[in-house]
């Protein structure tokens, strides 16, 4: 398997995203990846690397790509200028063929935008939604979508994002029949935009009972109950409810690591309160999560975060190795068909 690479893309800079790469092949030992980029800069990283990873180097393909999308570039200065860009590069290897999917840290509307010129949209589908997955009780976990590729959407969108996301939930977790909520502001008909008022009309009288269970309105806090698999929204409303879950989840783990260490002394405490705390990290640690999925897409991209670490762009990598497994973009599109016939005129 083969992945392409957009390494000038983090705030960390090529280094985390070198150190990611290298471990994600080291540990699957039939994959590839291209990295694209400034080639002299790139072996400079490659050839840093500890021990451990360096074998990797015969894996890692420099593909030289001198040009970067800045953080404050806009979608339509990259899709002017932006095509020489290490981010367009990795993109367009995607598209011919050299590369099953693509993974970059970059600028989020610079890829948007550029992932759907050079990649081109399923049949039916008019834009990609951004979307990840949220950690919930009983070791569960919630697909949220849009993220942010559409800030203000209409009822027909949060329908599209709807399907997009129950096909993401069944192919990835096998989950067989998705339970897929509308995030608003109460469970009464009466509250939220007239756009969510409309997509949960839209949603009810949908016909294809075989794509998902449509559960009504959820709050916020219903993300985290491990009853829904999938939660709408637009995507100024699920940028927000992300980046306040990530902090919040840091800002737990420190405040218990705290009460841990100021309630308990000596030695054998420390040694039993270890292990509690290495389990709440792990399960909850936001790198562990990262990576979201461009969804719509003809084929398969995934945004990591832009601030990540090594370890952070290595969990991206997974998701992309995942998606490409159950041949996602191919799923969507055959369950667009098949809802397009059922529903025919439907909205």
């Amino acid at each position: 398997m083969r992945l392409a690479i957009d390494v000038m893309g983090g705030d960390q800079g090529p280094r985390a995203i070198v150190a990611g790469s290298a471990r994600a092949v080291v540990e699957n030992p039939g994959l590839e990846l291209i990295l694209f980029g400034p080639r002299q800069q790139i072996l400079a990283e490659l050839s840093r690397l500890p021990q451990p990873l360096a074998a990797a180097a015969s894996r890692l393909v420099v593909c030289d790509a001198p040009d970067s999308i800045m953080p404050s570039a806009t979608a339509a200065w990259a899709l002017r200028k932006g095509r020489s860009s290490s981010m367009a590069h990795m993109l367009r290897s995607v598209a011919r063929g050299e590369a099953d999917a693509g993974v970059s840290a970059g600028n989020t509307a610079a890829l948007v935008a550029l992932a759907r010129r050079e990649l081109g949209m399923i049949k039916g589908i008019s834009r990609p939604a951004i979307s990840t997955a949220i950690p919930a009780r009983a070791g569960r976990r919630c697909y949220l979508l849009d993220l942010g590729a559409n800030v203000d959407s209409p009822a027909s969108r949060l329908v599209d994002f709807a399907l997009m996301g129950a096909a993401m939930a069944q192919c990835v977790d096998s989950t067989a029949v998705p339970r897929v909520a509308l995030l608003n502001v109460g469970s009464e008909a009466t509250k939220g935009s007239a756009s969510v008022r409309e997509a949960d009309r839209l949603l009810r009288e949908y016909a294809n009972d075989d794509a998902f269970t449509y559960e009504g309105y959820a709050e916020g806090g219903d993300l985290f109950k491990g009853q829904l698999d999938v939660v709408v929204c637009d995507g100024f409303v699920g940028n927000a409810v992300l980046k306040a879950s990530e902090g919040l989840t840091s800002m737990l783990v420190e405040r218990v690591q705290m009460a841990f260490e100021s309630r308990l002394s000596g030695r054998l405490a420390s040694l039993l309160a270890k292990p509690v705390l290495k389990r709440l990290k792990r399960e909850l640690d936001p790198v562990r999560y990262n990576g979201a999925s461009l969804l719509g897409l003809r084929g398969i991209v995934v945004k990591s975060h832009g601030s990540t670490h090594a370890d952070g762009f290595y969990y991206a990598i997974q998701r992309a190795l995942k998606e490409v497994e159950h041949n996602l973009p191919a799923r969507i599109a055959g369950r667009w068909q098949a809802s397009s016939c059922e529903n025919d005129g439907a909205y």
